[in-house]
């Protein structure tokens, strides 16, 4: 069998882990306690299916997001941890090829996304039981679209981790894909939707790499993004066609990847712009408002030593890296205000502030685990804790310096969409005062993240996972309210909507926004309370580790 060494040593690796073992017994729970509190206790059945296939649109969307998060976790790091352990030169060198080693892990992460979804079949078939659920038009469909969906992220974090080199590296990136291909591929369209031309065409092809307008076909939903238009696209079908032309792309990249020297690459030493020509130093100063390749000026003594050494070792942390960063977000910026002036007059300034709000919130999402994850365990993994032990800095310069690093970086992000939000308040002054609270709920979401992301790293000793449990701690808290919004008034009372509702900013912000679905739950101030209060806690838990992994051994 082809790369049959490889699948039994990844797969056999995946079912050893401890973290599979409570994801896959976490996650069978979870869907067959939704079930369970919906079943019929009176021995009454509804036969119109109702009540089956709102239970089985909320259990879809939970199917979903569990593919997405968890089937791109093993293959993401796998690749690049072969690289850095030396056991990939092995591979390379052994009778198997770069078909044979790609295919074995795919085959590996196959067995165990097999696993992910034999756990969800109670629920499903609970819900079949129920009635009103077809198993040729809803149940076969849905675990055909799940199982494209996995060979899609698959892939992808595949060839991520071959190109990556660095665990956490991986992660962040694959992570990011993974939000564009499910989420950010929807937003063009819901800007163009309606509209015609080539720009209107590319973002109906880019929102079938998503596979959330399949699911909401799936489970009797309405086609997300139409504005009162006949749409009657088959959103299954255009899915399953994009998501195999990306898993071939994606796979041949990978194979190519494997098959290039890998391990044979020399990287040029360069040379520092004060050692160039006089010429050369004058062409860089014209071309370049920070030189990347000239010598960094001494830290000031008022400046906090691990701030700079953040930024001077980070990736991205660069001064060059900020200023381009900066660029970006001014681009953005630009373009949400040119799509807010558009849209305002078909839309409504209410609809694409949701729209902004949403994509912000994603940012905070990707970015903020991203940054923060590695704070303390990346210096564990690699050694440099010893390092900042045998210096003279106490553990709160330390955490004053690694906190202020990321916040940096995130307040750049979250500024990448203000100049829309002053465009919609230059077209409704009255959204003033709306705005602000809304702003003041993306600050605390991004306060909270950081210090979360940040506390999870104090607890870890490797970056890999504490990157994955903060995306998964975030996912839960916030992505698993808003699943419990989906079965509201139905299978969720007002009460417990609005509580679960009451610990996620995007829904604040949303409320604030008065976006529909959302106007009528009232959850500011408490959302901010909640947030602040997480955010002290997570601050006193990265204060404590910090503290006792200082402590002389």
């Amino acid at each position: 069998m082809i790369g049959r060494p490889v699948i039994q040593r990844e797969f056999v690796g995946l079912l050893r882990t401890r973290r599979s073992h409570l994801v896959l017994i976490g996650l069978a729970v979870a869907l067959s306690t939704l079930v369970v509190a919906r079943w019929p206790s009176d021995g009454l059945v509804d036969l119109a299916g109702r009540q089956s296939m709102e239970t089985f649109r909320v259990i879809s969307f939970g199917m979903i997001a569990a593919v997405a998060l968890l089937v791109p976790v093993f293959p993401a790091t796998s690749i690049v941890q072969e690289k850095r352990r030396n056991t990939l030169a092995l591979l390379l060198n052994s009778s198997l090829t770069p078909t044979d080693i790609f295919l074995g892990k795919l085959v590996a992460n196959l067995g165990f996304v097999s696993l992910l979804l034999l756990v969800t079949l109670p629920a499903v078939s609970a819900c079949h039981a129920l009635g009103g659920l077809s198993f040729a038009d809803n149940i076969l469909w849905l675990y055909l679209v799940l199982l494209m969906a996995s060979l899609e992220f698959t892939a992808w974090a595949l060839l991520v981790s071959s190109l990556a080199t660095t665990s956490d590296g991986a992660m962040r990136a694959t992570f990011g894909g993974v939000l564009l291909l499910t989420i950010l591929s929807l937003i063009p369209h819901y800007f163009l939707e309606g509209s015609e031309g080539t720009l209107a065409s590319l973002a109906t092809l880019f929102r079938t790499l998503s596979s959330v307008p399949a699911v909401l076909q799936i489970a009797g939903q309405s086609d997300p993004g139409s504005i009162g238009l006949l749409n009657r696209a088959d959103h299954v079908t255009s899915f399953l066609v994009s998501s195999s032309a990306m898993f071939c792309l994606c796979s041949v990249l990978t194979i190519r990847q494997l098959a290039s020297p890998l391990l044979d690459r020399a990287r040029p030493a360069g040379r520092i712009t004060n050692d160039q020509p006089t010429g050369t130093r004058i062409l860089r100063r014209l071309f370049y408002l920070v030189d990347p390749q000239r010598r960094s000026a001494g830290i000031p003594s008022f400046v906090n030593p691990i701030l700079v050494k953040e930024f001077q070792c980070r990736q991205f942390g660069r001064s060059h890296w900020l200023l381009r960063l900066i660029a970006g977000c001014g681009l953005a910026s630009l373009t949400l205000a040119y799509a807010t002036t558009l849209g305002s007059s078909e839309w409504g300034v209410e609809k694409i502030g949701a729209i902004i709000v949403t994509m912000q919130v994603g940012l905070i999402v990707v970015f903020a685990p991203g940054i923060s994850a590695g704070l303390i365990s990346s210096e564990l993994e690699n050694g440099g804790w010893d390092q900042l032990r045998a210096t003279p800095l106490s553990a709160g310069t330390i955490v004053r310096g690694k906190l202020l690093s990321v916040a940096w970086t995130l307040i750049l992000l979250l500024m990448a969409t203000l100049p829309g939000y002053g465009v919609m308040i230059w077209i409704k002054p009255v959204l003033r005062e709306q705005i602000l609270q809304i702003m003041i709920s993306l600050v605390l979401a991004m306060l909270f993240a950081a210090m979360l992301s940040a506390a999870v790293s104090s607890c870890f000793r490797r970056t890999a996972p504490a990157t994955v449990t903060s995306y998964l701690l975030l996912t839960v808290l916030w992505g698993g309210s808003l699943l419990i919004w989906l079965g509201r008034d139905r299978l969720f009372g007002f009460g417990v909507v609005s509580s679960a509702l009451a610990i996620n900013p995007l829904a604040a912000a949303l409320s604030i926004n008065r976006t529909p679905g959302f106007a009528v739950y009232n959850l500011v101030p408490t959302n901010w309370w909640i947030m602040s209060i997480g955010s002290l806690l997570c601050y006193l838990l990265l204060s404590f580790q910090t503290w006792r992994l200082s402590r002389p051994e």
